[in-house]
């Protein structure tokens, strides 16, 4: 590397240096990913509350979602639907007109980053167009409860842009708040469930 090159790596707190041009799986811990996830907020911050509502929050949300979009889903969508958003534990959760004004870059990153855990964890690099659609419905289902409950959205603004969820998938769904470490910790637990039920 060039003596001038700007640095492209971060040490993760487990002594991991995670290179963001080239990641690799084995640079990928659970443990990092769970931590850097619970510390990063969704909506930039804006959500109502004394705690963040976290990326590790939001991706407990999404899976138990997608469990009820798609009752007999292998245990492996369920597992990719939870990482969905991993590689905001070191590239944050960056909203998406952000995105839009980053440009193409910004999905490449994403892209890389995620191969390389899905690998980590025994997922597909690159997963079925079927089952990227239906996490991600899911997520816009999140990002209504989210929008609904914790950023201030009348429902008909929420449904403009995410959709109205149908009755039923989100019966019962109350966004909770709570520290960071508590989050940490469930969404750890809830990883070791699935790679156990693998």
């Amino acid at each position: 590397m060039p003596k001038n090159s700007p640095r492209a790596w971060q040490r993760m707190l487990s002594g991991r240096r995670l290179d963001l041009l080239d990641p690799t799986p084995v640079d990928i811990e659970i443990e990092d990913i769970a931590h850097g996830l619970a510390f990063v907020a969704r909506w930039n911050g804006q959500t109502a509350g004394d705690y963040p509502y976290s990326v590790a929050e939001h991706s407990l949300l999404v899976e138990e979602i997608y469990g009820r979009l798609v009752p007999d889903a292998p245990t492996k969508w369920r597992l990719a639907a939870l990482l969905h958003d991993a590689p905001e534990y070191v590239i944050g959760d960056m909203i998406s007109p952000v995105k839009a004004a980053v440009g193409p870059d910004y999905g490449a990153l994403d892209d890389r980053l995620s191969a390389a855990i899905h690998l980590r964890f025994g997922l597909p690099g690159l997963l079925p167009k079927t089952v990227k659609a239906k996490i991600k419905r899911a997520d816009r289902i999140s990002a209504w409860l989210e929008a609904t409950q914790l950023a201030g959205f009348a429902e008909a603004e929420a449904d403009r842009f995410f959709g109205h969820p149908r009755p039923g998938v989100t019966e019962g769904l109350t966004l909770r708040l709570r520290p960071p470490a508590e989050a940490r910790a469930e969404f750890t637990a809830r990883h070791a469930a699935l790679l156990a039920a693998l």
